[in-house]
Formats: structure tokens, sequence, C-alpha cells
């Protein structure tokens, strides 16, 4: 298989209808970031920090590194199991509303590996998306990371 580009680009996009420094603040405070994401996290996220985000029901965790963060407009993630890269836009439609872009790239292997983790990764942050606009719009938690895949929760 040949893949077009050398370094192929997800993206996941949803208006949330929150001011931007609200959701902004959601992507950066572990406190609202456990509701729609991860499970646990070593600290907020901020410039040049490194943190770790756990997943407990299903036994993982990873590294992120904070590469740029500005306020409420951008961050830039880089994961250290596969140092892909994660990109966050948040751009302001008017002062109730926010447009979250999420792109990952950096994805390495063969060109069916590469296919595989980037539709994995675009199913992934379309329900990271869609768990903090419930989350943010409506005060509900929905548990869509963790009941994607419930028969691989670790058991305790």
């Amino acid at each position: 298989m040949t893949i077009a580009h050398e370094f192929p680009v997800v993206k996941a996009e949803m208006l949330i209808r929150r001011p931007a420094y609200e959701v902004f603040e959601a992507f950066v405070n572990p406190e609202a970031t456990t509701k729609f994401w991860f499970t646990k996290s070593s600290g907020r996220l901020e410039k040049a920090s490194h943190v770790k985000w756990d997943w407990e029901m299903y036994g993982v965790s990873d590294i992120v590194k904070v590469k740029e963060l500005r306020k409420n407009e951008y961050l830039l993630l880089e994961w250290s199991s596969d140092h892909t890269i994660t990109e966050v836009t948040f751009t302001t439609r008017d002062e109730d509303g926010t447009f979250v872009t999420i792109s990952h790239s950096g994805f390495a292997g063969a060109g069916d590996e590469i296919v595989l983790q980037a539709i994995d990764s675009m199913g992934g942050y379309t329900m990271v998306l869609c768990g903090l606009k419930a989350y943010l719009e409506h005060g509900i938690l929905l548990n869509l990371v963790a009941d994607k895949a419930p028969d691989a929760h670790v058991q305790g």
C-alpha cells in the first residue's frame, strides 16, 4: 500500500457552545478533562510541562509534553509512547461558541499500520469532542472513552 502523503494528518472538529476560555480550561485542567477523556493526571498542562495521563480502566498511561501553549487559543502536545503530535485549536465563533479542531500526525510504520493508527485516532478524538460537548454544554458525563471497549477493562 502506498500513502500519498508522507505524514498523514487526521482531524476531528466540533462546535462547543461555550466561551473559548472555558473550553480551553477543560483541556488544561485535569479536574475537567477527567470528566471526558482520561481518568487521572499528574498535573495541569502548562508550557514545557510533562504530564502523565492515565486511562485506569485499560491499565495504560502516557506522558504528554506541552510543546506550545497559547492561552484560550492553541495547544501543541507530543506523546511519549509514539512521538506523535496533537494540535488543538480553539477558534472563537461568538461570545458563547468555540470551534475546536484537533489534528493528530506523525504516525509511523508500514502503510496499513499508519492507516489503522489514523482511523483509531480520528475515532478517539471524535469521542473526546463529543464527551466534551456533553459535559460543558449539558453537565452530562457520557463515559464514552471507558465504554468504547468495555471488554478491554483491566480487572481489579
